[in-house]
């Protein structure tokens, strides 16, 4: 397959990001959830949570905004056309980033393909280019969720982008870093002991440092060389998450989609739940959120 092109010119990106969410936000097109955010610990990791109360209103204005466009939940697609207010730039001939419209994080980016594919397709060199692509020009978290189980609300093929630090605890990048260290290595591909379901981790290196494409053949070797490690085979549509950073890539294979009705998408295994209210926080203390993880994974045999 030829290799196809950048198009995002290097050292504009994290200026277009702001201009077009200050833009976003004056036009309406943007809806930013507020939140409020406390700490669970356990395990040895400070696990973020935050309280959108507003959840409810999001789903009314997604309702709201299929009515408009006269389609079904089950087909409207809001990527095939994007709303040109949320457009932040063009990545590749093969991927456009634009802002996520309902943001509980600041400056959340979603990274589309051009033509439609489906979420649970396997990622490609191009997916890999765009990201690296965009991940040059700022450090962040890129994921994946793939499949509605694994937290995926669009059919359409889609990576997202936040900026790190995750969280405002001082020199932790994500909270689950203090499990970072700990890795067991077997030959390339790592397990986290204090993931006590199926997974499987790998360092980067900084490839980021690299040109995108080059990066991004490396990266696509280790995502086929994990979903070997967690059992998934490469040609199968299966329910994961895949969270990648300047410096690892993490897969954790999905069981189902919510535990006592907290839903769980990529950013748990990162360390920060979403929670609708009190009762939600209440559920996700008493049970503890490793424990929450762990039933939403696979687990181990």
């Amino acid at each position: 397959m030829a290799q196809g092109k950048i198009l995002l010119p290097a050292g504009t990106f994290w200026t277009r990001i702001k201009q077009q969410t200050e833009h976003a936000l004056a036009t309406n097109a943007l809806v930013s959830i507020p939140t409020e955010s406390e700490f669970i610990e356990q395990n040895g990791v400070c696990f973020l949570v935050r309280i959108v109360s507003s959840l409810a209103r999001k789903d009314e204005l997604k309702q709201k905004q299929e009515k408009q466009n006269n389609s079904s939940a089950k087909d409207f697609n809001p990527f095939l056309p994007y709303e040109q207010d949320l457009f932040v730039a063009d990545i590749s001939d093969t991927h456009v980033c634009i802002l996520n419209k309902y943001n509980v994080a600041k400056y959340h980016l979603l990274l589309i393909t051009r033509a439609f594919e489906e979420q649970e397709s396997l990622l490609t060199l191009a997916d890999f280019a765009a990201m690296w692509a965009c991940m040059a020009e700022f450090d962040g978290l890129a994921f994946y969720n793939s499949g509605k189980i694994a937290g995926a609300s669009q059919r359409h093929k889609h990576l997202q982008l936040v900026p790190l630090p995750l969280t405002p605890t001082a020199g932790l990048q994500l909270p689950i870093a203090p499990l970072l260290k700990f890795a067991q290595f077997h030959n390339s591909i790592a397990t986290l002991p204090g993931f006590d379901f199926v997974h499987a981790f790998a360092p980067l290196n900084s490839l980021w440092q690299k040109s995108p494409f080059t990066a991004a053949q490396v990266t696509l070797e280790y995502y086929h060389s994990l979903l070997k490690a967690v059992g998934l085979k490469e040609k199968q549509s299966k329910a994961y998450n895949l969270l990648v950073t300047r410096e690892w890539m993490l897969l954790v294979p999905r069981s189902q989609e919510c535990f006592a009705s907290i839903p769980v998408n990529s950013l748990g295994f990162a360390g920060t739940f979403f929670v609708r209210n009190e009762q939600q926080m209440q559920t996700l203390k008493q049970h503890g959120p490793m424990n929450v993880l762990k039933n939403v994974a696979v687990p181990i045999n």
